[in-house]
């Protein structure tokens, strides 16, 4: 089972997505409503993938991205920048910050569980090989 943490300011959007994840049957989807509790569950509950909006009160997912890969304990957990900005260069600049992808919203699901399903085959592979 892979365990996924969602990183989600609008109870709507974690509702839907979490209920839809969990239906799938492999994922356990734990959820965090800003990025300052989304950096303290990522290391509690050590997911094995985050989403992570980037617009949030309290701490934005830039920051939160960017300090989860400053610290040991986190910076290994493959994060996806979720955005409702499509604009150019939003994806590099979420990488900049400390993404391994970027989606945008409103979240086409099909492609985001591929995504999401790719990231954790080649985090996989890595620890193997």
């Amino acid at each position: 089972m892979t365990k996924l943490l969602y990183v989600e300011d609008n109870d709507d959007n974690v509702y839907m997505l979490k209920m839809r994840l969990e239906l799938l049957g492999d994922f356990e989807v734990v959820t965090a409503e800003n990025g300052e509790r989304g950096c303290e569950m990522a290391v509690t509950e050590r997911p094995d993938i985050i989403l992570m909006d980037l617009e949030m009160p309290v701490m934005d997912g830039w920051e939160a991205a960017r300090r989860l890969k400053s610290m040991p304990e986190t910076s290994d957990i493959p994060i996806v920048g979720l955005s409702a900005h499509a604009l150019a260069g939003e994806r590099d600049k979420a990488l900049a910050a400390g993404c391994d992808e970027f989606d945008t919203k409103p979240i086409e699901f099909e492609r985001l569980v591929a995504t999401i399903r790719r990231i954790c085959e080649m985090k996989l592979a890595r620890k193997a090989g």
